[in-house]
Parts: structure tokens; sequence; C-alpha cells
């Protein structure tokens, strides 16, 4: 993986203006002769370059595209192929085309007809070429979670052999737990988002053998399984405190961000377990059905009754709305990701009329009357149009600009979905209670609980001072379609988007069994169609980038690198 290669050799640069204390905190060693094993030699620089690989190698470096973080760039494709935003009238990395649908069925005598649909899109673009102009959208996720693998594999390396002071076991404990967590979400990103995916377990070392996405998955819960074993050996509480104080940013460790116990952090893995499960798995509900068929798939099969019990066992000690939870926060100097662009929530946060993204129809539509968090965050007065299907009369917090209230003009007590106040958005990294309970309602709406399933999604709505009088549905299509809606409401900017759209059936072709029913299209004209036809079609597992297997072609043993379905 000679990409993988390159990245890193920029890792020690990114390190150091990370902190202003680096520099005498590192033993810098010979300056002509630079090796980590003769650079990192104490746990000061350890837990510094733990922490630089996971924040600026893997959630930062090279994503200076579009924003500057992975939570604005390839976070935002999830966003937008799950149509909670769209984008402008530019097509600055295919923000505009990847989330355009095939078609619209507005009417029964009106559609509208894209003939470049998504899987053109992603092929036309996958090479180097294409990446070095900034087209290829299918580069950056992988970029982002290979960089973080190596990290986290040289930091394995050193665990043993640096010095420590006080509980020396603990230490190493904590910061082994540390990667090893980080390398399982690394590869749950991968195994979620791409049909094959490379395993990178030693340090320096590269594989020409790819494997299926499952593979991947089954990786990522091996390295959570791992993170969960090693953290039974961090037993002095104090020291394993002061390490995790380490590697987590000052600047995050507030709110839900601050500093998580043992019991805590593995709580938020059995939620991440559960994710890669729910998330790899059809559990299709299209046009109020459940169950229908999806042909031309590429997921191993569908949800079963074991699955959705396993996820109920997992969530059942995963995250509590009291648990801390990894977050991130921007702040005033040395942050890795910025106020303005560095989250597509951030991108988003403007009129309509201007910005980046734009918030969809399709997601304000999901709010029930008299939700707080809609009336709190989103606005009309500033339309926008544009080409095929995206057209809003949204914005996400139009007063942004306001430092009155917290959230920058919202109401006290409700869910903030963006703002550009520095320090006031919480950005959600990986798992957090209103997913994990979620996961909780929709395993017993599935396993027949509707009552308790919807009493989950009222204890969603009730964490996000929505203000909703309790949840009502008699039967399992009723409930599912209360589940739908809340997921995409209570979830959004978190990643999840296109995944749920994805196993739900919905990104599929109509011909196919998809489509999203009964959507909300505000088109060129400024008319709005309250009951459109979305038929997406899009790739539901990525290709392998170009920028990999151009330079590190498949070996014999491999699996095919390129979805076959489309």
């Amino acid at each position: 993986m000679n990409k993988i290669k390159i990245l890193y050799l920029g890792f020690f640069a990114a390190l150091v203006m990370f902190s202003t204390s680096c520099q005498k905190d590192l033993e810098v060693g010979n300056p002509n002769s630079p090796t980590l094993s003769g650079n990192v030699t104490e746990e000061n620089g350890l837990t510094k370059l733990a922490q630089g690989g996971i924040y600026l190698n893997g959630l930062s470096y090279g994503d200076g595209w579009l924003g500057d973080s992975y939570f604005s760039l390839p976070r935002g494709y999830h966003e937008l192929m799950g149509d909670i935003i769209g984008g402008g009238e530019g097509s600055n990395n295919q923000i505009t085309t990847i989330p355009s649908p095939e078609s619209i069925k507005l009417s029964s005598t009106v559609t509208l007809t894209n003939p470049s649909p998504n899987p053109a899109i992603i092929r036309a673009y996958n090479s180097r070429a294409a990446s070095a102009q900034g087209n290829n959208a299918l580069l950056y996720e992988w970029m982002n979670m290979y960089a973080m693998q190596q990290a986290c594999n040289n930091v394995i390396a050193l665990a043993d052999k640096v010095t420590y002071t006080g509980d020396k076991a603990t230490k190493i404990a904590t910061i082994k737990a540390w990667s090893y967590f980080w390398k399982g979400w690394a590869y749950a990103q991968i195994g979620t988002m791409y049909y094959a995916g490379l395993i990178t377990d030693t340090a320096g070392k590269t594989s020409g053998n790819y494997v299926s996405h499952d593979a991947v998955i089954a990786r990522s819960n091996y390295y959570y399984d791992l993170a969960v074993t090693t953290l039974g050996s961090a037993s002095n509480t104090s020291d394993y405190t002061a390490v995790l104080g380490k590697l987590i940013p000052e600047s995050s460790q507030v709110g839900n961000g601050q500093l998580m116990t043992k019991d805590m952090w593995v709580r938020n893995i059995n939620t991440l377990k559960a994710r890669n499960i729910l998330l790899n798995k059809m559990s299709t509900f299209v046009n109020g059905v459940a169950g229908v068929a999806i042909s031309k798939n590429a997921f191993s099969g569908v949800m079963t009754t074991a699955d959705w019990n396993t996820v109920l066992t997992l969530t059942s000690n995963g995250v509590k709305s009291t648990d801390y939870v990894l977050t991130g926060r921007t702040s005033d100097l040395n942050n890795w990701f910025g106020v303005n662009g560095g989250t597509a929530s951030a991108l988003a946060t403007n009129r309509a009329s201007s910005g980046t993204f734009k918030i969809s129809e399709r997601f304000v539509q999901e709010f029930s009357e008299g939700d707080k968090r809609k009336e709190s965050n989103f606005k009309t007065g500033f339309q926008f149009t544009h080409g095929l299907s995206f057209g809003t009369r949204w914005s996400l917090n139009p007063n942004w600009q306001s430092t009155d209230l917290p959230g920058g003009g919202t109401i006290a007590g409700v869910y903030s979905y963006g703002t550009k106040n520095v320090g006031k958005y919480e950005l959600i990294i990986a798992a957090s209670y209103e997913e994990n309970a979620m996961m909780q309602a929709e395993a017993n709406i599935q396993l027949g609980n509707i009552a308790t399933g919807l009493g989950f999604i009222d204890a969603v709505r009730t964490y996000q001072g929505a203000g909703l009088a309790a949840a009502s549905a008699t039967t399992k299509a009723d409930a599912l379609s209360l589940l739908t809606k809340e997921r995409r409401v209570a979830l959004a900017f978190r990643g999840l988007s296109f995944y749920d759209a994805r196993r739900w059936g919905w990104t599929y072709p109509v011909a196919n069994g998809g489509g999203r029913y009964g959507a909300t299209v505000f088109d060129v004209k400024e008319v709005v169609w309250t009951n459109a036809t979305m038929n997406y079609n899009y790739m539901d597992y990525w290709d392998v980038p170009g920028d990999e297997f151009e330079l590190n072609a498949p070996s014999g043993s491999s699996v095919a690198i390129k979805n076959p379905n489309f």
C-alpha cells in the first residue's frame, strides 16, 4: 500500500503542529536519521504519538479538499447519500453528482431523469489522476482509515518498549486498548463502506490480499474485543485516567466528551459492535412494507431473529444516557478541525441560498408536528434550487452568527444540529446514547415488542428536548415508520444516514425492489411535490479506490475489488 506509506511520512510534522509542547516532550534523537524507536522513548512522547495518530493522521490529514477533517468530506458523503443534505451549485469533490438520484417520479405524469447516476460517477472518477484533481470520492475515507491503522500499529509496536512512571502495566494497557479500539473503529468504517478491504496489522508492512467487507467487519470486532480484554489489565484507576486524559484532546474533554471510565468505554464498544451487525445486514422497509426483497445487493444476508437478539444483548449493556463518549469540539487554538468547515454540520450551517451543503427536504419532512428540534434548528426564508433533484426551502440555524444563546440562537435545552460558535457544537465521533437507544427500539419492534420499542423512541426524543407526546403505533409497520423517521432525525450528521437508507432498501433502484416513497421535493420551478418517489440507485458498497489498487495490485488470493452489481 504505497499510498499509505506516503501518508505516514508526514506524521511527525503533523504531530509537532498538534501540540506546542511536543518539541519539549518528545526526544528528538538524530534529526538526520528519524525513526519511531529513536524518537519516542518515554510515555509522554508515546501518548502524543497515540493522540496525533488518531486525530491528525486518522481524522484530519489529507482532508483539505473540502472542509478540513474526516467529518467534513468523508462523513459528508454519508449524509449526502443519506439525503440529509445536498450539495451546492458546483461539483467540488463530486458533492453535487454523488447524491444525485437516477430519477425522481414527481407524479404519475412527471419524471425527472439523470443521465449520469451515482455508479457511473464513481467509476468514471475512480483513478489516481482524478484524485489529484479532487474528483475521486472513493479516496478520502480509505486514506483516513488506513493512515489511522498504520499509526495505531506503530503505537502498539512501541508500547512495551518505552519508559513509564507509575503503574506501567496500567499505562501500557490503556495505550494499547486505545490503539485496539481505533483499529476496530477504522476497520468498521472500511468494512461498512467498501466492497473489499485490506487487513494491515503490522507496523510498516502492507498487503495485496484484498478480503471481503464481511471479513473486514470481523476484524473490527476482533479489535473491539481485544480492547475490552486489554482494559481489564488497567487496574490503577488514577493512572488509567491520567493516560486517557493525554490521549483525548483537552478541548474535547467537556460535555458528553469527558473522560470515560473503563465501564463506560466497554459500553461504547458494545454499541459499536451492535452497529457492525445492524449496518451490514439488510432489514428492508420500503413503501411501508417490511422484508421486501432487493435484487442485486452486496449484503451477505438479512437480519435474523438471532441477529436482533444479539443487538439487544449488546445494547442492553451499551451507552447509557449518563455515559461519556468520544466527541470533538472546536477551540481557539491548536484544534484538529475547524469551526467553519471541520464537519458536514458546519458546512450546512448557513442560509440555504449560500454555503456548501444544504438541508434536504427529505430530512425536514421526517420531523413530527410540534417537534422543538425542527423549530429550534431549521428556518425557511432563504430557499435554493439547483439541478435534477436538489432544491430546499430550509436553512440550518440561519441565526448561527448570534452568540446570545447556547448553540447560537437555538432554544435552550433542545438539541443543536449545528453552530459556528467556537466550542459550542458537540461532534459525535463514534457511539452515542441516542444511537444505542434507537437500536434497542428497532430490535424490539422487529421482535414484536412494539410498546417497548416505542418507549426507547420516546426516551431519545426526551433526551434531545423534542417536546413531543408519547409515540403511538399499533402495528409493526406503523412502529417501523416512526422508527425510520426518528433515526434520521436523532442521528443526523453522525455518519449513519446512508447506511440506514441502504439497509432499509431505499438507495436501490425501484426496479430492484427499492426506492424512497412519499418524498417531498422542491423543484427548480419552486413547486413543492409531497408524494414523489426517489429512485436513487446508489452503489451500495463502494469499489476499492484506484489510488490503492493502481499501486497495490490484488494478489492471486484476493476477492473482487469492484462491486459486481453495478
